[in-house]
């Protein structure tokens, strides 16, 4: 059955793909009432995954970050277009993320970059791929010149990690690469090392597939506290690593945390 799973997630995968790229001179963006983007691409991508799910798997539910369906155990947890700062600005970094959540845990997990036309995905249990080659994360250590990682902040993000960053920052070159999403897949194909994510309300939607994909490819995800947390609802954090680096993240963001209280 996880199979028929993962042939499912791909073929919306490869879809939205085509969706993303029709709309991307022309994506029609709006403002949400939290002042982010929305373009064309994320609305039509979430509204056609609900409409294959309800037709395939009717006593399955959606969680879509523009819009959800249904409520069940079985829940695919859908990232439209992650990265829509960058797409609405016809910058090509945006992804498409899949993932389907049962009782919390992800199981399958999808994303494709239809820039580079590349998928990533894994089953748990089972390995991590990029298109039919199997992937896995560096053992690079922070210190390392060759590491290289990516942290996303805003300023209403419920954790002010910037401490953190710039501590961590003195042993890896720190980019934002615009789409946290396309950073994990840099990790789980082994080059990068960490991403750092502050999101917290509704944000399970970006990491989900990310747990299943950089896990299976031998690195870690947990919450900021190194915890591990459903991805059916919202997450606290996210710390994504090779696993060598986990550690030394956690511990500086519990520094820095435990001197803002």
């Amino acid at each position: 059955m996880e199979n028929e799973y993962l042939k499912f997630a791909k073929e919306i995968a490869l879809k939205a793909g085509k969706i993303m790229k029709k709309y991307f001179n022309n994506n029609g963006e709006e403002y949400k009432l939290d002042n982010t983007i929305v373009t064309k691409a994320d609305k039509e991508i979430n509204d056609y995954l609900i409409s294959k799910v309800k037709k395939k798997f009717p006593t399955h539910s959606v969680d879509g970050e523009e819009k959800q369906f249904g409520k069940s155990e079985y829940v695919w947890v859908c990232d439209p277009v992650d990265g829509t700062s960058m797409y609405a600005k016809h910058i090509p970094v945006a992804v498409f993320s899949l993932a389907l959540v049962i009782n919390g845990k992800p199981t399958v997990g999808v994303i494709y970059d239809p820039w580079t036309d590349n998928i990533y995905f894994a089953i748990k249990g089972k390995g991590a791929y990029r298109n039919n080659q199997r992937i896995h994360v560096n053992q690079i250590a922070l210190d390392d010149m060759k590491s290289v990682s990516n942290f996303d902040m805003w300023p209403e993000a419920e954790y002010n990690i910037y401490d953190a960053i710039k501590e961590i920052g003195k042993k890896t070159y720190f980019v934002s690469i615009g789409s946290v999403i396309r950073a994990c897949c840099c990790i789980a194909n082994g080059d990068f090392n960490l991403a750092i994510y502050p999101g917290t309300k509704h944000k399970n939607c970006d990491i989900a597939a990310v747990k299943v994909i950089v896990e299976e490819a031998g690195g870690m995800v947990t919450d900021f506290f190194g915890n591990e947390q459903r991805y059916d609802e919202s997450i606290n954090g996210a710390v994504i690593s090779n696993g060598l680096v986990h550690a030394e993240m956690l511990q500086a963001i519990k520094n820095t945390l435990k001197n803002k209280r």
